[in-house]
């Protein structure tokens, strides 16, 4: 659980940015204010990016799901199973922003009988081809009829799951503070963005820090409504996405959240893919408009928190 340490993360000096122009993915240092140990996250350079370059890039965050936890060492490629630094890393796509990934550690959850994890092994781990790119993974098969479904009661739903990303928070967002001030970061266009617990993380660190980001977009998991006040009263841009048919976040939970919020004066983009199961981020990161989306907001600087 959260050793709570005064002071702000210690940054190790595996800073250094490299002068080359092709797409670069690297690998940073830093000690964890939540386990006390050495780990690392990845930092995902565009195809264009040089150091020293006027040239500012925008800059996402991006925060995996349950099944990618992991030691941030051995463990931390994982990460790239899933989501915009797959797109990016292991599909060649030259998607324009500085991608910041860091690792949820295991907290046990290798210890859990969770299938996904406990039968996983590092050569899962997607690799780059020196040419061309690897078939996608198939989509999940769900024997479910597509239907609509009623809201849920939230009453009494705790406000997030077990273990996620609140347990990092001051780690997340130091890395964050690191990230914008060594690299070259378009300041006014930073996003957050995550899948499953990444997306109820993405809930959470937005509640958080509002003024943190330009835009989020939670993939595959829903907001509560306790946490929507503070990015209501700040205006900050969504778009959620969720399954039809999703098994593992069902839809009917993502409801009373962005209720809440339209209740609360703010309109949000809500895109349920009715055909789609739990990895319905597959759909959603391999396309294009959402990060077109994304690049249409930007943020005041000044008001930044």
């Amino acid at each position: 659980m959260r050793n709570i340490i005064v002071g702000t993360l210690l940054m190790v000096a595996n800073l250094a940015v490299a002068s080359e122009s092709k797409p670069q993915l690297l690998r940073q240092d830093y000690i964890s204010t939540t386990t006390e140990l050495k780990r690392q996250y990845f930092v995902y350079l565009p195809d264009g990016y040089k150091e020293g370059d006027e040239k500012k890039w925008p800059l996402m965050l991006f925060l995996h799901g349950n099944g990618e936890r992991g030691n941030g060492l051995s463990e931390l490629g994982h990460v790239l199973k899933h989501g915009p630094l797959y797109e990016a890393w292991i599909q060649k796509r030259n998607l324009p922003f500085i991608i910041v990934a860091p690792q949820l550690p295991m907290f046990d959850f290798d210890k859990r009988g969770i299938g996904y994890i406990d039968n996983r092994t590092n050569d899962s781990i997607p690799k780059r081809l020196a040419n061309g790119t690897p078939p996608r993974p198939e989509h999940f098969i769900s024997k479910e009829k597509m239907n609509g479904v009623s809201q849920a009661d939230m009453t009494n739903v705790p406000p997030l799951f077990p273990l996620g990303w609140e347990q990092v928070e001051h780690d997340v967002m130091t890395i964050l503070a690191g990230v914008k001030s060594t690299f070259n970061v378009d300041q006014k266009k930073v996003y957050l963005t995550g899948l499953s617990y990444g997306g109820v993380g993405t809930w959470y660190l937005a509640s958080k820090y509002p003024k943190e980001f330009a835009a989020i977009a939670p993939v595959v998991g829903w907001g509560h409504p306790s946490l929507m006040a503070p990015i209501a009263k700040h205006q900050l841009p969504i778009w959620q996405f969720a399954g039809g048919r999703d098994s593992a976040v069902q839809l009917q939970y993502f409801y009373q959240g962005v209720n809440e919020l339209e209740r609360l004066g703010h309109k949000i983009r809500f895109t349920i893919h009715a055909d789609m199961e739990h990895d319905t981020w597959t759909r959603v990161y391999s396309g294009q408009d959402l990060y077109q989306w994304l690049l249409t907001y930007e943020k005041s600087v000044l008001g930044a928190s």
